[in-house]
């Protein structure tokens, strides 16, 4: 079986996560993709909103696609969340798998300062999503010489959009319509989410 982990805070998740999703599937010809939303993230300094909304958000973004399961396993696991904990669980909950491990380039620069990252590259393939650049310019992440037979690259489309932005626009009421699917915008409204007090 070939299966996917896509970690995130997903705080909240937007059309770009749901394109990288399908991509991911496709490219890698997945079995099933994990989309594991964050428990306690050690390495961002602002709270996440609570679990059960960013988990509620996630399934309705990706409820569209077959293969994706919705995973609230790091919500459940008590202290920091580490992707390393992640994969050794699903490793010995699906020994047969082999475990592809969905970033981004922003991630992947960070990579060697994750807990135990050695340990992550033996667990599973990284694949890189790698955005499009408009200005045609190289990847910002290249691969280490030593560590190349480790890692994947993944086309993606330019998408301009970020969990960062998504908040900062609700704060100030503008619309989110053309970057989150209409539930999730629907879901953030009724449970009035990112509003400043």
């Amino acid at each position: 079986m070939r299966m996917g982990v896509f970690g995130g805070a997903f705080d909240p998740p937007h059309l770009a996560h749901a394109a990288l999703a399908k991509a991911a599937v496709a490219n890698l010809q997945l079995d099933v993709l994990r989309v594991i939303p964050t428990g306690q993230a050690w390495h961002k300094a602002r709270a996440l909103t609570p679990a059960k909304h960013r988990l509620a958000m996630a399934n309705l973004a990706f409820s569209e696609l077959p293969q994706v399961i919705v995973d609230p396993r790091e919500t459940e696991r008590l202290g920091p969340s580490y992707t390393v904990d992640t994969l050794r669980e699903l490793k010995a909950q699906h020994p047969q798998a082999e475990l592809f491990l969905v970033i981004g380039e922003d991630q992947a620069q960070a990579l060697q300062g994750w807990h135990e990252w050695q340990q992550v590259l033996q667990l599973a393939t990284i694949c890189v999503a790698e955005r499009a650049d408009l200005m045609g310019a190289t990847p910002r992440f290249m691969t280490p010489k030593s560590l190349e037979s480790h890692f994947r690259r993944l086309p993606m489309p330019a998408m301009p959009i970020s969990a960062t932005d998504i908040r900062t626009r609700i704060a100030v009421h503008q619309s989110i319509a053309a970057l989150v699917f209409e539930p999730v915008a629907r879901y953030i409204d009724d449970h009035h989410l990112y509003q400043t007090t």
